[in-house]
């Protein structure tokens, strides 16, 4: 488990770091950072993390993260003809592009997409923009620094967007709560397929069960106990559209006491049964672009 709070250093006379990552996988990194983030990620699918919200995430994914809001990208497999799973990444400060707005009142549009960045935006297909992104990593710094800018005004214009988590975390709470929700989250998503207690969580926290909960809605938007639904119905939904596992072989590995407590779960999240679910995906071939399953509001 890489630590919960990633420094992200971009250089001096930089406007933008660019990170062109390709790796054989994509392991599960729940973490934060005070920059902005824009993700494009290839030739990939999983599962992705992003404050509250957690859905499968397909070829092409787009979003942008806003500060210190938690988040992860967790690769299951590879696209169809991917030797690699990738992601361009694109971090900048808010310092710098409240600079650039405050100077450039054309470019009023970005405020307003800064502002759903704090839950996380994520953006329908975008051929044109992707292959923009694309274009960063090759760039010169100063065409780099005005490629983004455009970039992000274009993506202001894009009605195709949606918000991704309700909650975004609290910057003055971030200090205190990194160090007690490190090592929570990693023990959770460690014992997924266990049996989940408030006990060993209180412990590795040191707080009472109450500060838990408390710390713990704060951080990701939700109680312990729902997000652990989240993950293991997230997991469930992999399994069910990339494998032929049979459905009580499914609820062990997500921590569901046999195949009927599954479903149960599965049909008051999603809205359909695991049968149907892999029934339909499987029908309509490769995940939509957005790489989202159906979850209940």
């Amino acid at each position: 488990m890489q630590p919960w709070f990633e420094a992200v250093t971009i250089p001096e006379r930089q406007s933008c770091l660019v990170y062109d990552r390709r790796l054989p996988e994509f392991g599960f990194n729940w973490h934060t950072h005070p920059e902005y983030e824009l993700t494009l990620t290839l030739g990939s699918r999983g599962t992705r993390f992003v404050g509250s919200d957690v859905a499968p995430y397909a070829e092409g994914d787009l979003a942008l993260i806003g500060p210190n809001l938690p988040h992860a990208w967790h690769s299951h497999d590879l696209a169809d003809g991917a030797a690699e799973h990738r992601a361009v990444v694109c971090w900048f400060t808010e310092c710098w592009i409240r600079s650039v707005l405050r100077v450039m009142p054309e470019l009023g549009p970005i405020s307003a997409l800064l502002a759903e960045a704090e839950g996380g935006v994520l953006f329908g297909p975008a051929p044109q923009i992707r292959a923009r992104i694309l274009d960063l990593c090759d760039l010169p710094l100063a065409e780099r620094a005005l490629r983004l800018t455009g970039i992000l005004l274009d993506l202001s214009q894009q009605t195709d967007r949606r918000v991704l988590s309700a909650t975004a975390l609290a910057p003055e709470g971030l200090p205190r709560d990194q160090r007690r929700m490190e090592a929570v989250l990693a023990y959770l998503h460690k014992n997924l397929d266990a049996p989940i207690r408030l006990a060993p969580l209180c412990a590795l926290a040191h707080v009472t069960e109450s500060q838990l909960q408390r710390i713990f809605r704060r951080s990701t938007g939700l109680s312990v106990s729902a997000y652990v639904t989240r993950l293991r119905i997230g997991r469930a939904a992999t399994l069910l559209a990339r494998t032929d596992q049979q459905m009580s072989a499914i609820a062990e590995q997500c921590g569901f006491h046999d195949a009927a407590h599954l479903a149960r779960k599965f049909r008051q999240t999603v809205g359909t049964t695991p049968s149907a679910y892999r029934r339909d995906f499987r029908s309509r071939g490769d995940p939509c672009p957005e790489g989202g399953f159906p979850m209940r509001k």
